[in-house]
């Protein structure tokens, strides 16, 4: 009996997590501006780098991972004050530290445009330093842009999207320049693909990645 309350338990607290976490994205996929910045063309440079922080990395990484012209994900953190933050310290939610992944990715296959498309869709925007259950500033919603032009176009979609009301609630994504970034442990990096069969992997990250590869089925790596 013990262990079937302890189950039940479990599933309850899955459940509520998922209820929580589900995006209020309105009609986000249906505005101007998501096509527009799925839209865009492409340029010849080589290589660029995009500093995002979207809740729980392990969840955007996994999503991230997915997109044709993303070459490499790093997970860690960025925007607080502590110099080398562990993990635990980040947790506490006094470093200033929020969990971000770094996307490294070909502008020649995939626009920075996109790739805020996607950053949009894969977390609720709307929700003040939280991600459903994980709570604190470590999981704001934030962008941290590496040029100016990442700027100006960061902060004109999310114009866009609040002037077409593509949530239920304002975006309030803070957009902020990048200084630091720490790269995360070792076993942060890669973590949905190595414990597929872990709790969290299976009840909380599958399920918003199969959702995510629905919206971007044309843009999935082959």
């Amino acid at each position: 009996m013990h262990k079937q309350n302890i189950l039940l338990m479990f599933v309850q607290t899955v459940l509520l997590f998922l209820m929580s976490c589900q995006n209020s994205e309105g009609k986000l996929q249906q505005t101007k501006t998501f096509e527009t910045m799925t839209s865009t063309n492409p340029t010849t440079q080589q290589t660029d780098t995009a500093t995002l922080g979207g809740g729980c990395f392990w969840c955007t990484e996994a999503q991230m991972q997915q997109l044709t012209g993303v070459l490499h994900i790093t997970s860690g953190y960025a925007g607080g004050t502590t110099q080398n933050p562990t993990y635990k310290e980040v947790c506490t939610g006094t470093t200033g530290h929020a969990e971000v992944i770094q996307v490294v990715f070909d502008p020649s296959v995939i626009s920075y445009d996109e790739i805020l498309a996607a950053f949009w869709q894969a977390h609720d925007p709307t929700q003040l330093n939280r991600q459903g259950n994980d709570e604190g500033t470590q999981y704001r919603s934030v962008i941290f842009y590496h040029s100016e032009d990442q700027h100006q176009k960061a902060e004109k979609y999310k114009q866009q999207l609040n002037t077409e009301k593509a949530y239920d609630k304002p975006v309030i994504t803070e957009i902020s320049p990048l200084t630091v970034f720490y790269k995360g442990e070792d076993y942060h990096q890669n973590y949905y693909n190595e414990n597929k069969t872990q709790g969290y992997c299976m009840f909380v990250i599958q399920p918003k990645l199969d959702k995510f590869k629905k919206v971007f089925k044309d843009k999935l790596k082959k």
